[in-house]
């Protein structure tokens, strides 16, 4: 196949909410299913592994020093990622093993900032298995910020993949000017824009970030269903008595650098949903606008960013 012209993966499933190895392995199989319909590119939803925190607007996650919320956030934790103790080795291993690249929304329990937080983060693995990012959403949204923490700008960065320069973002990150200009001033043709689900998300900035920046932009989300909580989950029943039966309705979709629909938003069906990109058309489309080349001003307006990872502390031995 030439190399402008790449196979990319939605997958567009359900966790085993917050069981983190029973969601790594439906995660793998997602993998295998890319592979197999010949992807060089499998992308997933927010969080996916082990799972987006529903439980907060649906327990009164805001209830100051509530015994059932520390109990909820003590789970989770010890269902997180925790990278450097490898619970991402079978995911790379198995990437290396397909010849694929992978875009995975994880909840991270992160070292380097002590080990008792988590950070709503995006993982890119090549398809050598090396970790190339870790990007922790810079801001979580409204309740999240009950579970997550405030991320950093270490992981604004983009990567080659055939012809495509590759960058991603989580949610509602991706109302953020100033950090999608971040990625396209660094070449970003080729967006991944993650999400929990559901097409409120999905149907009109998918399209809004592919005419902004002239590239392809996907859209991925996740499912959630009342069938998709486990009967250990803490607080269940109440979780279930106030939850609709689908949470999360998926909406993953694809946009071309002119705004059309590549794929347009899956609605509700659990996949992994294939298409092909031609990056012929970025450049058709950048002809007559390029938002940090030709239409630029950095003579007018500059932006900068600080890509130090964030710490509490500085050793020196």
């Amino acid at each position: 196949m030439p190399s402008n012209i790449i196979t990319v993966a939605l997958a567009q499933i359900a966790p085993v909410w917050l069981d983190r190895a029973a969601s790594t392995q439906k995660v793998m199989q997602a993998i295998s299913e890319a592979a197999d319909k010949g992807a060089q590119l499998v992308t997933f939803g927010e969080c996916l592994l082990p799972g987006y925190p529903f439980w907060l607007e649906l327990t009164g996650g805001a209830q100051f020093n509530s015994p059932k919320q520390k109990q909820m956030q003590a789970h989770y934790l010890t269902q997180a990622i925790n990278i450097e103790r490898g619970d991402l080795q079978g995911i790379c291993e198995l990437a290396a093993q397909r010849n694929i690249s992978v875009v995975l929304g994880i909840a991270e329990r992160a070292s380097d900032r002590g080990g008792h937080t988590i950070y709503c983060s995006l993982v890119t693995i090549d398809c050598s298995g090396s970790i190339l990012n870790v990007h922790r959403k810079l801001m979580p949204t409204y309740e999240e910020r009950l579970a997550w923490g405030p991320g950093d700008g270490h992981g604004l960065r983009t990567f080659p993949l055939q012809d495509f320069t590759l960058g991603s973002l989580n949610c509602w990150e991706n109302w953020m000017p100033l950090a999608r200009a971040s990625l396209y001033a660094q070449g970003e043709d080729l967006h991944v824009a993650s999400w929990p689900g559901g097409e409120h998300n999905t149907h009109d900035i998918t399209r809004f970030i592919a005419k902004e920046s002239r590239s392809y932009v996907i859209s991925v989300s996740g499912l959630m269903r009342k069938q998709d909580f486990p009967n250990n989950t803490p607080m269940l029943e109440e979780i279930l008595d106030n939850a609709k039966d689908t949470l999360a309705s998926g909406a993953s979709c694809v946009s071309a650098p002119d705004g059309t629909w590549v794929l347009e938003p899956q609605i509700g069906v659990e996949g992994v949903f294939t298409t092909e990109l031609d990056h012929k058309k970025v450049l058709e489309e950048r002809q007559n606008f390029d938002p940090v080349g030709h239409y630029s001003r950095p003579d007018v307006t500059q932006l900068h960013v600080n890509r130090e990872r964030q710490s509490t502390v500085r050793f020196k031995d």
